[in-house]
């Protein structure tokens, strides 16, 4: 029989120190969950540009956080950049709890950030999703008559494809082209396959056709 089989405190002793790795684990990159509507950003820090919006209950993948600084880097709705720890949730023993309160006890990696400003990146290849929705306002949810998706059905147009969610109030880009609905007070354009309406005025959108 084996040794450690013979001895209960030597078993126990075992078994306790497998729980506790189990318990503690340390991983390369962690999955997480936005816990509101956060901006991601280029960098970590509030005067680094924006990225676009990530709505909140998002799955995220994180690499880890700036060491001495509550900033994060994630991967997250087709986007990868910068947001607030407090912001990104985990699973502890069944709840949700925040990235910066558990920070040290789940061993979160710290990455670091460096600057590339006397570095010129190459020009992006234009590509289908490279499009990302802008901040997200207040609006007035409008609810359309019907003869307005009739006239969305009857004159199709190109849809437009962006790695961002689709939202009451976000803001489309100054590149992408809505079209006119006749006698009606705003436009529509088509964004990952889901007809839309939009202020003119604003750009943003007031509708979401399901």
């Amino acid at each position: 029989m084996t040794t450690w089989l013979k001895c209960p405190e030597l078993k126990w002793l075992g078994l306790g120190a497998v729980l506790s790795a189990l318990a503690l684990p340390a991983q390369a990159q962690m999955t997480t969950t936005t816990a509101s509507d956060i901006i991601v950003r280029s960098g970590p820090g509030q005067d680094y540009p924006e990225i676009g919006l990530a709505t909140r209950g998002s799955p995220a993948m994180m690499d880890g956080c700036l060491q001495g600084s509550k900033w994060c880097r994630i991967d997250v709705n087709g986007m990868r950049g910068w947001v607030y720890a407090e912001y990104l949730t985990i699973r502890h023993n069944g709840a949700p709890v925040a990235v910066e309160q558990y920070r040290t006890q789940y061993e979160v990696p710290n990455v670091t950030y460096e600057t590339t400003a006397s570095v010129v990146p190459p020009a992006p290849v234009p590509g289908p999703g490279d499009i990302l929705l802008g901040p997200v306002g207040a609006v007035d949810v409008v609810e359309p008559p019907e003869t307005v998706i009739s006239y969305i059905e009857e004159h199709p147009v190109q849809p437009v494809y962006v790695r961002n969610e689709v939202a009451i109030g976000a803001t489309l880009p100054p590149g992408v082209v809505v079209r006119q609905v006749p006698d009606y007070d705003y436009d529509y354009v088509v964004v990952n396959d889901r007809p839309v309406l939009v202020d003119p005025g604003t750009r943003r959108i007031v509708h979401i056709y399901d």
